[in-house]
């Protein structure tokens, strides 16, 4: 065989060196593409671990979550946003609220969390136990959050006496 290769190798010499370029440069572009990829699942790593640091959840964390995990990103969130005397109060006996706290102008406020199935609306008897809280931590703002919808009722109960509600549109956090 060898002595076939050494006799015909003039005819055999262009087809060896096409065949170890085409076979190279495969190698090289393989390298590159995984060089590429790595680079990118590593890039994508950093950028969702500077959002969770950074408060950031996506609607699907967001609904995976408990009810004490839901309050504690609402804390949170109120404190990435320059609140101060943040704290929950949530649990049973909470007397209508789940996060107080002050508002970066100086006013106070009551927030009430509800983590509920993205189908489900808030009914406007939520929002007027929200007002009682307001009167009972003598706030000056209601707040209301949460993963699902406010029905009709409620949006105009929430606009009647001034309560800010944030829903599921809002929490893309």
């Amino acid at each position: 065989m060898l002595i076939v290769l050494v006799v015909f190798w003039p005819a055999v010499l262009p087809y060896v060196v096409g065949g170890a370029l085409l076979g190279g440069s495969g190698v090289v572009s393989w390298w590159l593409w995984r060089t590429d990829r790595m680079v990118r699942a590593r890039d994508c790593r950093w950028r969702q671990e500077d959002a969770v640091v950074a408060g950031r959840r996506t609607l699907a964390e967001v609904d995976a979550m408990t009810v004490t995990d839901f309050e504690e990103l609402v804390a949170a969130l109120c404190r990435r946003d320059g609140c101060t005397g943040v704290r929950g109060v949530g649990g049973a006996h909470d007397n209508g609220a789940d996060v107080v706290g002050r508002l970066p102008d100086g006013r106070t406020m009551v927030i009430q969390c509800k983590r509920y199935a993205p189908s489900s609306t808030i009914a406007s008897r939520e929002l007027r136990d929200l007002l009682g809280a307001k009167v009972h931590f003598r706030a000056d703002v209601a707040v209301f959050v949460t993963t699902t919808r406010f029905s009709r009722p409620s949006e105009r109960f929430a606009v009647e006496y001034g309560i800010l509600v944030v829903h599921r549109d809002h929490l893309g956090c």
